[in-house]
């Protein structure tokens, strides 16, 4: 475990950490505030890929939280890094909202929402604008042979009534029905967090990943060598930190309590 007086740079998940179903945490702007006064840097990472960067920096500033695009990072982005790793496809069928879809060809990734047969990859994220038609054209997709890359492997999505599918239940729900299994590109991959250090320049000592969840926030900055706060205002919880074999370097009740633990080192 790190010093938590060194932490510079805050790499923030959003639901369950800094809000909840858009309701913003009290303990979040005086955080924020304080990190930026002693010249530390907050970037916000999520999984969730149903939305631009543009829609939640829009998202934030409704909470009178300013942000720019540079001060996000999505599993877009990290599947984005993935599929410039590797030779161009013919086509990738992009199973998600079309936010997600406009994300790819913006970035020159040639996408479509509809069975075509020079499709050779399956993109998936969170979709809020699931259908029928979507999971069956990825059965048939999947039986095909083509890769599989998703965004992420979170089995809900919270909101202030609980929680709805998110893009892990869908993909098992492929898996049953296709013997599939994605390869998984954001969170608890390290590539979101490595992408973060590369971009602001901290060294790996200075960094805290903080999140509502074990097996994607807390994952992430284990398997990118970092240190990490799990904190307890959104998915996860203290039984889970029981039974899991991640474990993170601190737990706090929320990012009110993570502020009080660090100012007063």
């Amino acid at each position: 475990m790190g010093d938590l007086k060194q932490k510079k740079l805050f790499l923030l998940d959003m639901d369950g950490t800094i809000y909840l179903d858009g309701k913003l945490f009290p303990g979040t702007i005086p955080f924020l505030t304080a990190v930026r006064r002693a010249g530390g840097r907050c970037l916000f990472l999520t999984n969730n890929s149903s939305k631009s960067v543009d829609a939640y920096a829009a998202r934030l500033a409704g909470m009178g939280i300013p942000a720019v695009r540079e001060d996000f990072l999505t599993s877009v982005d990290a599947m984005i890094a993935e599929l410039r790793k590797r030779p161009p496809y013919r086509k990738c069928y992009a199973f998600g909202t079309a936010s997600f879809r406009t994300q790819l060809l913006e970035e020159g990734i040639p996408v479509t929402d509809r069975l075509e047969e020079d499709i050779d990859c399956l993109l998936i994220g969170f979709d809020t604008e699931l259908t029928f038609q979507k999971l069956e054209d990825a059965c048939i997709l999947l039986r095909r042979g083509v890769d599989f890359i998703a965004t992420n492997p979170d089995w809900v999505c919270p909101t202030w009534y609980g929680s709805v599918p998110d893009c892990g239940s869908v993909c098992e729900m492929l898996y049953r029905a296709a013997n599939r299994r994605p390869q998984v590109v954001g969170k608890p991959k390290p590539a979101m967090v490595l992408l973060a250090l590369e971009r602001t320049g901290f060294a790996p000592e200075q960094a805290l990943m903080v999140g509502d969840r074990l097996y994607t926030d807390v994952a992430s900055g284990v398997n990118a060598g970092i240190d990490t706060a799990f904190v307890l205002s959104g998915e996860g919880t203290l039984a889970d930190l029981e039974t899991s074999p991640v474990k993170p370097s601190w737990t706090f009740e929320d990012i009110a309590a993570l502020h009080r633990a660090w100012t007063s080192c």
